[in-house]
């Protein structure tokens, strides 16, 4: 595969590709296995047969990692799926990247925006505390 470009991993992502945060309800008495509150993602899922453009977006990002993921549902294929849950590198590769090549859709635009201002809330530790907790919990309900 030649080398993908900018305009390539924009239209890919916005395809196939996912912002998100997982937050833990505030509410929620369950208890839950994750380390933390609040997981910020960034992550893109292809069938099988396509992991080398994964590869590939690794290499572009120059972060994250490739994961296989079994899907044992009927109609339904394995998968890799291309992650960055590094903070570090979301914030120094990842959003700075969106940010200087905007995504088309407009709803994947418009979770990009709040995966950004959820990872400023973050970044000042506001996820620390109840009220900014419930805050990121809300903002993340907004997200598709």
């Amino acid at each position: 595969m030649e080398k993908i470009s900018p305009d390539y991993v924009v239209g890919l992502v916005d395809g196939e590709g996912s912002f998100t945060v997982y937050v833990k309800d505030p509410d929620s008495t369950k208890q839950v296995k994750r380390r933390t509150k609040v997981e910020p993602r960034f992550y893109l899922k292809l069938i099988e047969k396509d992991k080398e453009i994964l590869d590939e977006l690794q290499k572009f990002f120059g972060c994250g990692n490739v994961y296989f993921q079994k899907d044992t549902r009927v109609n339904h294929q394995n998968c890799y799926r291309f992650e960055v849950a590094n903070r570090r590198d979301l914030e120094t590769r990842i959003i700075p990247f969106f940010k200087r090549n905007s995504l088309k859709l407009r709803s994947k635009n418009g979770d990009f925006e709040i995966f950004c201002a959820i990872f400023e809330m973050i970044m000042n530790n506001e996820h620390f505390t109840d009220p900014g907790l419930r805050r990121i919990f809300a903002l993340k309900q907004k997200m598709h």
